[in-house]
């Protein structure tokens, strides 16, 4: 099984005194759903997963399954350093309802590539649920070439979605498509949507990103695989300085948390210590691209 479209990595709203909100998250869901996604992912890195106990991922997993209701599908991230953790994650997000899950790489020393082919494997074969294999050295501290993805694909079957996170994203999808050839296998771009275009054409089955305008994502997708390439580019670039905004390294959890309260489904759009903190300088920058892309589009609901 594999998966396509747009698929909304949702953040993890808390209360300002740091508790989870879960009235917060049910409408940042309906807003993503209501924009038109193939599904969400819970618990993502963008999520502050590594913030959350053990109780709190169940909670947010609970909340974000039976609120979607089947509306759209919902990928849950289960990685961990250790594959019998792993494994748990897994068998938990099956059991609360969970159409598949993402794995990354497990962080270990001398990591190589029949190990992570193992992890796979091993975790593939003890519970029966999709897995999207997310490729983002970053978090994972290992690098994927082009080849190992393909081979994963090719002996887990479970396993042939790909959340592509290692620039240059274009370039490695099509590589990874070469190599995969014969086999059947969807690879999502990430990273903020910046390359969203790019990774199409180069093959992209779609995007897994938390950009806090699904709409956009979705409307892209859908002119591009209507072969409507010209208007997909007209729709995507007015939008890219805002999703670079929202990306940055550090702090752009915070933007994207922001973004969402100015949307009116966050009530704090505050991150979890030791995460970021908006300052007075970020937030006018934020103000001036908000209102350009607003400008350049024509849309007020931009803004608000």
């Amino acid at each position: 099984m594999t998966f396509e479209g747009v698929y909304s990595v949702l953040p993890t709203p808390f209360k300002a005194g740091g508790e989870v909100d879960v009235e917060s998250l049910k409408r940042v869901v309906d807003l993503i759903v209501g924009a038109g996604v193939t599904g969400v992912t819970a618990l993502g890195v963008t999520g502050e997963v590594s913030r959350l106990t053990e109780r709190e991922r169940a909670l947010v997993v609970q909340t974000v399954v039976s609120h979607v209701n089947d509306r759209v599908k919902v990928i849950v991230g289960a990685s961990a350093d250790g594959l019998r953790t792993c494994i748990e994650y897994t068998r938990e997000a099956k059991m609360l309802g969970a159409s598949a899950v993402m794995v990354s790489p497990p962080r270990a020393l001398k990591l190589n590539a029949e190990s992570v082919v193992n992890h796979y494997t091993v975790l593939a074969s003890t519970v029966d649920l999709p897995i999207v294999v997310q490729d983002y050295p970053p978090i994972s501290g290992f690098a994927m070439e082009a080849s190992l993805l393909a081979r994963i694909a090719k002996e887990v079957a479970s396993a042939r979605t790909i959340k592509l996170e290692d620039p240059p994203t274009p370039f490695k999808t099509a590589k990874i498509l070469e190599a995969a050839a014969g086999t059947t296998v969807a690879i999502l771009g990430g990273l903020g949507g910046v390359f969203l275009l790019e990774e199409l054409l180069a093959g992209a089955a779609g995007v897994m990103t938390g950009f806090a305008y699904p709409e956009v994502l979705v409307k892209v997708v859908s002119l591009y695989r209507g072969g409507k390439v010209d208007e997909a580019a007209r729709a995507f670039y007015p939008f890219v300085p805002l999703m670079r905004f929202e990306f940055q390294e550090g702090i752009g959890m915070a933007i994207r948390k922001e973004v969402f309260r100015r949307r009116g489904v966050i009530a704090d759009g505050s991150t979890r210590a030791p995460g970021p903190v908006l300052d007075d300088l970020t937030r006018a920058a934020l103000d001036r691209v908000i209102t350009w892309t607003a400008a350049q589009e024509g849309a007020s609901w931009i803004t608000g």
